[in-house]
């Protein structure tokens, strides 16, 4: 059976679209374990500070939960089962971790066009390619 991790963006829905086209694909091929993936950002420590931490962390929780919904309701369309879940974190350090922690042996990003910062400092799927270079891990596909 295969595990597949797809990172979602909600700042890049046509990337998460195309994620999700080829899981689907993939799925109807052979057995397939999903699991959706949503890395809420680090907050500042100046913002943090105004915020009691348990709150703060239940919002960003709640609030990856829902950027989740809209990947969900397309697997949910298409008959695919997944599982959600949310972290705080690093985006690139947080995926790899995951994918390591649910032994996917694939990370599906999408295709999309990269900005100016993605050209500059690479992809976070290039980011996360490097993370797990040459120590077996997950296949990286996408941009």
């Amino acid at each position: 059976m295969r595990h597949i991790l797809v990172p979602v963006d909600p700042t890049q829905p046509a990337r998460t679209r195309s994620a999700i086209e080829q899981v689907v694909r993939l799925c109807r091929e052979e057995p397939t374990t999903v699991h959706l993936l949503r890395v809420q950002p680090l907050v500042s420590g100046h913002v943090a500070m105004f915020f009691d931490q348990s709150k703060l962390r239940e919002l960003q929780l709640g609030m990856g939960e829902e950027e989740l919904q809209a990947a969900g309701s397309l697997l949910d369309a298409a008959g695919v089962p997944y599982t959600g879940t949310v972290r705080v974190g690093r985006s690139a350090k947080t995926i790899a971790a995951a994918a390591r922690e649910f032994a996917c042996d694939r990370i599906i990003f999408g295709q999309d066009e990269p900005g100016l910062a993605g050209r500059l400092f690479g992809s976070l799927a290039q980011q996360v390619r490097q993370l797990l270079d040459a120590k077996g891990d997950p296949q990286v596909i996408g941009s």
